[in-house]
C-alpha cells in the first residue's frame, strides 16, 4: 500500500531533482512537438507538404535546441537510453533513472497532444471521422513508431539494437573529455544521421520515451488499445530494444575507446610536460 510516509518521501526527491527532470521534460515535448508536427505535414498532405528527409531535419533540428536549451541544466538526455547509458558508465546514480524515464516520457506526451491539438481537424479529414491505428488512412504512426509491411519482430529488435547502439556510440565519443572540442549540442546531429541512414524499416525511435509517451496519448485520445497490440505488440520493440542498444554501444565504446583512456591520459601529461619544459627553456 502506498503509504504517506512514500508519498512525501517521492516528493521530496522530485523537489530535490525538478530543475534536472523539468528541463528534460520540457525539452522532450518541444521535440516532439516539432518532430511529430513534421509527420504530421507529410502524413495529411499526402506528401504535398513536407518529405521523409523534412521529418528527419526536423527531429535532428528539434533534438539539437533540446541539448542546447537543457544541457546546462538536466545534461540534455531527452533520451532514458541516454540516460541508460550514463548510469552504466558510472557518471549519474541510479537512483535518478526513474524519475528521468517518466518525465521524459511525460514530455513527449505533451508534444503529442500540442500536435493533436493543432492538427485535429486535418485528422479527422484524413481519416475520413476515424482514427485508425495500421491499414488506409491510418494516422496513430503520426506519433508513435509502427513497422513498415516487410519487417518482423526479430528484425525489428535488430534494427533499434543497431540504431540505438549507433547513436550512444556516437554521442560518447562527441562528449569524451580527451576529444578534441566540439560545437555545443553537435552530438544532436546523431539523430539526423541516424533518421536519414535506418529509418525506412520502423521510423528510428530509438528512444523509448519519444514512442511510449504518444503512444499513450494515442490510446487515451481515441485510437484505443489498439496501438500497443498491433502488429503482435510492436509497441515492446521501441520500448525495451533501445536499452539493450544502449548497452551495446556502450561495450563498443569501451573496447575502442573507454579501455585506452589511462593512456590517453598518460600521453596529455607527458605532452604537457614537454611543453612546460620548452616554456621554461625559451624563457
Amino acid at each position: 500500500m502506498f503509504s504517506l510516509k512514500r508519498w512525501n518521501k517521492a516528493k521530496v526527491i522530485v523537489a530535490k531533482n525538478n530543475n534536472w527532470v523539468f528541463f528534460d521534460w520540457s525539452a522532450s515535448s518541444r521535440v516532439q512537438m516539432f518532430g511529430c508536427g513534421a509527420v504530421a505535414q507529410t502524413l495529411l498532405s499526402s506528401g504535398t507538404q513536407c518529405t521523409f528527409l523534412t521529418i528527419n531535419f526536423a527531429f535532428g533540428l528539434a533534438v539539437t535546441l533540446g541539448v542546447a536549451t537543457s544541457g546546462q541544466v538536466s545534461g540534455g538526455h531527452l533520451n532514458p537510453a541516454v540516460t541508460f547509458t550514463l548510469r552504466l558508465l558510472g557518471r549519474e546514480p541510479w537512483k535518478k533513472f526513474p524519475l528521468f524515464f517518466v518525465f521524459q516520457s511525460l514530455g513527449a506526451f505533451l508534444g503529442a497532444v500540442v500536435v493533436f491539438g493543432m492538427y485535429f481537424d486535418a485528422l479527422w479529414d484524413f481519416g475520413q471521422g476515424q482514427l485508425i491505428v495500421v491499414g488506409k488512412n491510418a494516422t496513430a504512426g503520426i506519433f508513435a513508431t509502427y513497422p513498415a509491411k516487410h519487417l518482423t519482430l526479430i528484425n525489428g529488435f535488430f534494427d533499434q539494437i543497431i540504431g540505438t547502439a549507433a547513436l550512444i556510440l556516437c554521442i560518447l565519443a562527441i562528449v569524451e573529455e580527451h576529444s578534441r572540442p566540439v560545437p555545443p549540442g553537435l552530438q544532436a546531429f546523431t539523430v539526423l544521421v541516424v533518421g536519414l541512414s535506418m529509418g525506412y524499416n520502423a521510423g528510428y525511435a530509438v528512444n523509448p520515451a519519444r514512442d511510449l509517451g504518444p503512444r499513450l496519448f494515442t490510446a487515451f485520445a481515441g485510437w484505443g488499445l489498439e496501438v500497443f497490440t498491433a502488429n503482435t505488440y510492436w509497441f515492446l520493440v521501441p520500448t525495451c530494444a533501445p536499452f539493450l542498444g544502449a548497452v551495446v554501444g556502450v561495450l563498443v565504446y569501451q573496447l575502442m575507446i573507454g579501455c585506452h583512456r589511462a593512456e590517453v591520459k598518460e600521453m596529455s601529461k607527458e605532452e604537457e610536460e614537454r611543453l612546460r619544459l620548452a616554456t621554461l627553456e625559451d624563457s
